[in-house]
């Protein structure tokens, strides 16, 4: 009796230092949810698909007025093979949940053995019929199991952000090929109009310097000019490729399919989101690696928690049942059956240190954890600080470069009526018209680079705009 005392007292001592090491964990975030079972979440998700848009924050796509692009989300969520490996990463998770949960209860087992036996002295064999029956049951007294199932939930919970950070990853990834692939459509269509003013260009030269009204220096200038520009719209359509086929297997698409792929217009694209001048430090809290974060720092506080229990002694209870008899018509009476139930409790006394070196390792572990949750914040903050100023700073350059797009197309009118006086020539003209070409490539460039960067903003809010 004063050895249980002793032990249950114990007991109590390494619970309560447990709970305190813990006690961060327990810490509710305001912005946390009601809490559904593992069980309940996991079948949730196998009946409906539901929670895949979840993840992506779907209807947030809708800003960008462009039923292509949606579609390809959709067809990404579908088909994109790293989204069915991170969800069945997620199953292979649950299953670890339950094999666990596995050890919380009693292990049963039952056979049955016949035998032709000849006992010595005996002239005769004769058969004997056995039905053994085990039920095995480790005593969760002190709840180390539980602990280690509630750990494995924890490890289930890091996967579900796991998931969830690779279908915002895959969904900003096919915005932002999306979106520069459109760009590059329009930048191609200005670079052919490039090319074919500095073709003019070139022949009036090779012209004029027949005439001897230039000089070969020239004519050899607007050449390479003329190259160069092909060269670049070469590097532009080689460009739109690799996108087209990144975009083709971001969606479940055979690269030979790219030049199928439908896309909106530039000029068609108009984003109607609202940007938010600040974000509030909930939202920031919501993205999946912070909430994996806090779930590590949990795990981690259950496995020190369970370290220490390993001190604790290991209660049995077994119980045996053994029908035998010669003949199978009364191998099941109750005059044949042997029937025995026995406990036994194991304390470890001397394992080289090991228990010991363990806990060390798992609050090591635990302080390891919790610094790279306060990491984790500062990047997030980090993060979303960064993406607001890009979204600014950008969102000015784009402003200016289509004023000065503004101021192009008025000088280039002056300049046609100059010409139309025939105040100025047609090369002067052509010449001119490249500086409007030139600046229209770069508002295509600043436009598509905003939303590009709205993206950037989505993905660092964890989606949660």
């Amino acid at each position: 009796m004063k050895k249980q005392i002793i032990t249950l007292v114990l007991a109590s001592i390494i619970l309560a230092d447990a709970t305190s090491v813990f006690a961060i964990t327990n810490k509710k975030n305001s912005t946390e949810t009601k809490k559904v079972s593992v069980s309940k979440t996991q079948k949730m998700r196998q009946k409906s698909d539901e929670f895949k848009y979840e993840h992506i924050n779907y209807n947030w796509w809708d800003n960008f007025n462009d039923p292509i692009l949606k579609g390809y989300i959709d067809q990404a969520i579908k088909n994109n093979y790293n989204l069915k490996m991170a969800t069945i990463a997620v199953d292979e998770y649950y299953q670890a949940v339950r094999i666990q949960f596995a050890d919380q209860l009693p292990v049963a087992a039952a056979g049955f053995s016949p035998a032709f036996v000849k006992n010595p002295g005996f002239t005769k064999a004769h058969w004997n019929f056995a039905t053994p029956a085990i039920v095995n049951y480790e005593a969760d007294i002190f709840l180390k199991n539980y602990d280690k199932t509630k750990a494995a939930k924890k490890e289930y919970e890091q996967s579900l952000q796991d998931e969830r950070a690779v279908y915002i990853s895959i969904a900003s990834a096919v915005g932002t090929s999306y979106l520069n692939i459109v760009k590059l459509d329009k930048m191609i269509e200005l670079q052919e109009e490039i090319v074919k003013d500095r073709k003019d260009i070139y022949d009036l030269m090779l012209l004029r310097n027949k005439e001897g009204l230039t000089s070969t220096s020239d004519t050899v200038k607007a050449n390479k000019s003329y190259i160069a520009g092909q060269t670049t719209l070469t590097e532009y359509k080689k460009q739109r490729n690799i996108l087209l086929n990144q975009l083709c297997v971001l969606i479940g698409l055979s690269p030979e399919k790219a030049e199928t792929l439908l896309r909106i217009s530039y000029e068609e694209l108009d984003y109607n989101g609202v940007i938010p001048s600040e974000i509030a430090s909930e939202i920031i809290s919501q993205r999946p690696d912070y909430i994996k974060a806090e779930k590590m720092v949990e795990k981690a506080g259950i496995d020190v928690r369970i370290a220490k229990k390993e001190f604790l002694p290991t209660i049995n209870l077994t119980g045996v049942a053994l029908f035998l008899a010669g003949d199978i018509g009364s191998a099941w009476t109750t005059k044949n059956a042997l029937a025995a139930l026995a406990a036994g409790a194991m304390l470890p006394i001397f394992t080289g240190g090991k228990r010991i070196a363990n806990l060390k390792l798992k609050k090591d572990e635990y302080e390891r954890v919790l610094n790279n949750y306060y990491q984790t914040n500062l990047t997030a903050i980090q993060e979303v600080n960064d993406a607001l100023t890009t979204i600014k700073h950008d969102d000015k350059k784009y402003q200016d470069t289509k004023t000065q797009s503004e101021l192009e197309r008025t000088d280039y009118a002056i300049s046609n009526a100059k010409y139309d006086e025939g105040i100025i020539s047609k090369l002067d003209l052509i010449q001119l018209r490249e500086n409007v070409l030139s600046t229209d490539k770069l508002v295509a460039d600043q436009k598509i680079n905003c939303l590009v960067d709205y993206i950037g903003l989505y993905k660092a809010v964890g989606s949660k705009l």
